[in-house]
Formats: C-alpha cells, sequence, structure tokens
C-alpha cells in the first residue's frame, strides 16, 4: 500500500467548495473520480482543508492512498488529461503511510483579493471582490493586526462546522496594495469556517468608519459574530501557501 500526495491548483468557480456532497459538483469528488480512472480502483482524498463554493486554490495537497505501482512522476500527467481545464494536478509524492493532508499542515496561508476601483475589470470575473468605494488599507492594517496572535475567533466564524475549540493562532495579516489590487495575506495555524472572509469583512468596515481598528480586542472578546464585519464574498478568497514537515510538498 501506497499513501500518495498530491499537489494541486484550482479555479473554484464551477465547484460547489472541495468536500464531496449529495448533489452538488465538488474538486474532490472530480478529482477522485478521474484518479479511480487512472488507477483503476476507487479512490479517497483527504484534502488540507475545506473550502467553499467559488473559493480558489493556488496550492492545495490532497492524499490517497493506492496498490497501483504507477510512478509519481507519471501521475500528474495521466490524471490531468481526465481532469477539466480548471483543476490541476502538478506534483506526485510518495509518502508515509501516517501522512494526512490536514493532519500533517502545520499552517496555512490564504489571500483575499479586493479590486478597489470604481470600474471593474472583465478578466477579473469571480476572481476578486470588487469594491467601487475608496479603502483605506492603512486602516484596514491597523485593523488586521489586532487578528494577529492567539485569540477565540468565534466573532468571525460562521455557524457550519462543528469544531472542539476556537482558539487558532494567526502568525501574521498582511494587506498590500497594487493599484487597484489590495491583498490581504493570512497565515495560521488553522482557520474557523469563513474565518478569513470574516475577517477581511471586519477589516472593511473598519476602513469605513463603521467600527475603530482598536474595537477589535473587544469584538473578539465578546465572541459575538454578529458584532463584527460582514462575510466577504467567496471569489475574492484563494488558499496560497501550505507548510508540511515533509520534502517536497509546499
Amino acid at each position: 500500500m501506497r499513501n500518495i500526495a498530491l499537489t494541486l491548483m484550482y479555479d473554484g468557480t464551477a465547484y460547489h467548495g472541495w468536500q464531496v456532497q449529495k448533489r452538488d459538483v465538488t474538486v474532490a469528488e472530480t478529482l477522485e473520480k478521474a484518479l479511480s480512472t487512472v488507477l483503476n480502483h476507487p479512490v479517497k482524498c483527504i484534502g488540507a482543508g475545506r473550502t467553499d463554493a467559488g473559493v480558489h486554490a493556488e496550492v492545495y495537497v490532497a492524499n490517497f492512498r493506492t496498490d497501483s505501482s504507477i510512478p509519481c512522476d507519471r501521475l500528474p500527467l495521466a490524471v490531468n488529461s481526465r481532469l477539466p481545464g480548471d483543476i490541476v494536478v502538478t506534483k506526485a509524492t510518495e509518502v508515509p503511510l501516517d501522512f494526512n493532508a490536514i493532519g500533517s499542515c502545520i499552517q496555512k496561508e490564504y489571500t483575499y483579493r479586493i479590486y478597489n476601483s470604481r470600474i471593474r475589470n472583465a478578466f477579473l470575473v469571480d476572481r476578486v471582490w470588487f469594491y467601487p468605494k475608496r479603502l483605506k488599507v492603512d486602516v484596514m492594517q491597523a485593523a488586521a493586526d489586532h487578528f494577529v496572535g492567539t485569540h477565540d475567533f468565534a466573532c468571525v466564524r460562521s455557524v457550519g462546522t462543528e469544531t472542539k475549540t476556537t482558539v487558532r493562532s494567526v502568525r501574521y495579516f498582511n494587506i498590500s496594495q497594487d493599484g487597484a489590487m489590495i491583498s490581504c495575506r493570512v497565515c495560521a495555524d488553522g482557520f474557523l469556517y469563513n474565518m478569513v472572509r470574516a475577517m477581511v469583512g471586519t477589516c472593511v468596515y473598519a476602513s469605513e468608519g463603521k467600527l475603530s481598528p482598536d474595537d477589535i480586542p473587544a469584538l473578539l472578546e465578546g465572541k459575538n459574530r454578529t458584532a463584527a464585519g460582514p462575510t466577504a464574498p467567496p471569489q475574492g478568497l484563494y488558499m496560497t501557501k501550505l507548510w508540511y514537515p515533509i520534502p517536497g510538498l509546499p
């Protein structure tokens, strides 16, 4: 028995997230069907994390077990020939049997992209949050700084997935602007459901003057989701980095 980790990327526009669902087409289902065809047996993939409908991944890792002897260097081309163009496997790596794409991940980075312009960009449809009202990046960063550290993030968590604890450690939350594009990079040891999108929405609220950056510590302490900013739309969110203690993986 072999344990294979796939590094892949995908445009999530056409999918109802990563996780297999009964009625909706998902990234995991599509990948598992392609792998099953190549390997001639049913395949179950474990993904690095849940991404919601419309969310993208520039880097993603999923692992599966197989008795097949197909070399890892041949797997990407074989699987890609059976995948739609919006999902691409870039690498296959044989890993220890106890490796798990989600459980073995040390930390993750998501990047949220906002196109801050009065005129939308036709080539960025379903790729960014188009936001025509001018945003103040310095104010957004001042708000973002308060999220860094170990906190209970219940105030920026949407109901949907049960977890043992809502405490997480955010390593950094950096907001930068290049022309009309605002990039919000968040790295943590784990994320709650819609956590990044709610954090970004709260920073946008701060830019609009609907709350002060200095209100963030009280929001975290209060654990009240309705007191924080809105959940930013999914199309601006990308999984961009993953950290594993295994050579050859991101």
